[in-house]
């Protein structure tokens, strides 16, 4: 029954997304890369908050919850402020200049060599420490539901692992590099419904299981069973204490929802700015209730296993695993194995536009026709692949892969943020100054971390407050070279037409109210006695 109801949502999906797409252009670059410029904001809405949705949020953030409590809620609480700005700030300049990505940008910002280092750590980034992590905790998560170690009679956990993680790969690859952008955002909205539902299944079972049958008594024995834990103020114990919410979280939440080419590439696919915006504040709207199902769960669990000696990493599918009634589990999978495909086959495709549009148009092959890029595109996609897809097993003994997961992101979402941010506010600040901090931040930060040295200083801090006080350092050298060496004439951003840059009349007034919105839930939910 598991098995069977696993196979018939999976194939129902992509049978599903095959029809809706079958007319697509996939042979261009505009087809393949940006959905024709033809995105509606339920698309971008629905394949935003899937490509987020992922198992390292599902299975990692859960696990968070699980040993810190409530106050991890703020990687989904916060994002909504950096959606926010996202619509009213970032997206109308990215639009206005008619680009397909963050590294296109910064060429026009700055110059080409900024693009090239850009696309570079890009490029590395996604290739060592995205898309591995995606696969490892997708694997991760299936494990868990399926039970696939005892279905196929493996000797090993790391075996298991292994083929699970060569099966999600070979089928993300499939989806990305054969169906392009438009093809991604169809079968992360139809999968988007599905997790959604699924994931407030969990919380719902997993009350009813903590009531015995009455979801009201769960309630209470949810509070009682983790005691102090229920507080939207992280302490100093916390992996997210109050103070970092302002310096690395904001920071790597800005960097995630409004420069990070995996996510905002599906809003440069906008038919028009007004859709745009309207797809990016929806998803700020759904991710307001993403606690429901992605840190209720990790406390539900604590409540059942806490004292038995489990891997935070696992609690998420051993919950599914005990209150998931079994016709429900394939599908319940199935969902899972969505959420993985939607992040994985995102990163991939990204990847593919970065080293396209960025590197093989750009440096190798200037001369490329739109065929010859979108074929260089897919071969270096199945090299990514089958790269990724060998370095994701060795994570495999990780404490906290959620952790794992932010604290590797800082090496270049800090320095990338800084160039993005200062290239926009300013006109004058040269392009000597954004390929300094590119490679200044990223060095200096894995110095930081790697180093031991410079990793004993940072270890006085929280990593999340080193990770601020380089950002400042590098937005303020960033200013003090444009005030030395400043560009001769002021740098002027064109509007390419692109798009209709109309904006939605009601951008402001829905981001003040979901800016509101965040302030109520950590109000509602503080207790300072932590502090």
């Amino acid at each position: 029954m598991t098995l069977a109801s696993f196979l018939f949502f999976t194939l129902l999906v992509a049978a599903l997304t095959y029809w809706l797409t079958r007319k697509d252009d996939h042979a261009t670059t505009k087809g393949f890369f940006l959905g024709g410029r033809n995105l509606s904001w339920p698309l971008i809405a629905g394949s935003l908050l899937l490509t987020n949705l992922s198992t390292e949020q599902m299975v990692g953030l859960n696990g968070a919850a699980y040993t810190y409590g409530f106050a991890v809620m703020v990687w989904e609480v916060v994002a909504v402020i950096a959606l926010v700005c996202m619509a009213l700030f970032f997206l109308p300049r990215f639009l206005r200049s008619g680009v397909t990505t963050v590294p296109q940008y910064l060429e026009i910002r700055f110059d080409h060599q900024t693009q090239v280092i850009t696309n570079l750590i890009f490029l590395i980034a996604y290739a060592v420490i995205l898309l591995p992590i995606i696969l490892y905790t997708g694997a991760t998560g299936l494990i868990g539901i399926l039970d696939v170690q005892a279905i196929l009679g493996l000797a090993s956990h790391s075996q298991t692992l292994w083929i699970i993680v060569w099966m999600v790969g070979i089928i993300g690859s499939i989806y990305a590099l054969f169906g392009g952008l438009r093809t991604v955002a169809v079968s992360d909205t139809i999968n988007g419904i599905g997790l959604l539902t699924g994931g407030l299944m969990i919380a719902w079972f997993g009350l009813n299981a903590l009531g015995d049958g009455d979801f009201f008594t769960g309630i209470d024995a949810l509070q009682a069973g983790n005691p102090g834990r229920f507080n939207s103020i992280g302490g100093a114990d916390s992996s997210v204490p109050i103070g970092t919410v302002f310096s690395g979280i904001l920071l790597l939440n800005m960097f995630y929802w409004t420069t990070n080419q995996q996510i905002i590439q599906r809003t440069f696919g906008a038919r028009s700015l007004a859709e745009g915006q309207k797809g990016v504040l929806a998803t700020g709207l759904l991710k307001l209730i993403g606690p429901l199902y992605l840190v209720i769960p990790g406390l539900i669990a604590y409540a059942m296993f806490a004292g038995q000696d489990i891997k935070a990493d696992h609690s998420y599918g051993m919950l599914v695993n005990q209150v998931l009634p079994t016709p429900l589990a394939g599908f319940f999978a199935a969902v899972m194995m969505g959420a993985i495909l939607s992040s994985f086959n995102s990163a991939l495709n990204s990847t593919c536009t970065l080293f396209s549009l960025g590197l093989y148009r750009n440096v190798i092959n200037k001369d490329a026709s739109n065929q010859q890029v979108v074929r260089a595109g897919k071969v270096f996609g199945w090299l990514i692949a089958i790269f990724s897809m060998c370095l994701a097993p060795l994570l495999l003994g990780q404490e906290s892969i959620f952790s794992y997961l932010q604290k590797m992101n800082g090496l270049y979402f800090i320095p990338i943020l800084a160039v993005v941010v200062v290239g926009m506010l300013t006109r004058r600040v040269p392009p000597i100054a954004a390929k300094a901090a590119l490679l200044t931040g990223f060095v200096v930060i894995a110095c930081g971390y790697f180093l031991p040295a410079a990793a004993s200083i940072v270890a006085s801090m929280h990593d999340f407050h080193f990770l601020g006080l380089v950002f400042a350092y590098l937005v303020i050298m960033m200013l003090v070279m444009g005030e030395i060496w400043p560009l001769k004439d002021e740098w002027v951003q064109l509007d390419v037409k692109a798009v209709d840059m109309t904006p939605w009349i009601h951008a402001k007034k829905a981001g003040l109210v979901l800016v509101l919105l965040v302030l109520s839930i950590y109000i509602t939910f503080a207790d300072l006695s932590v502090l």
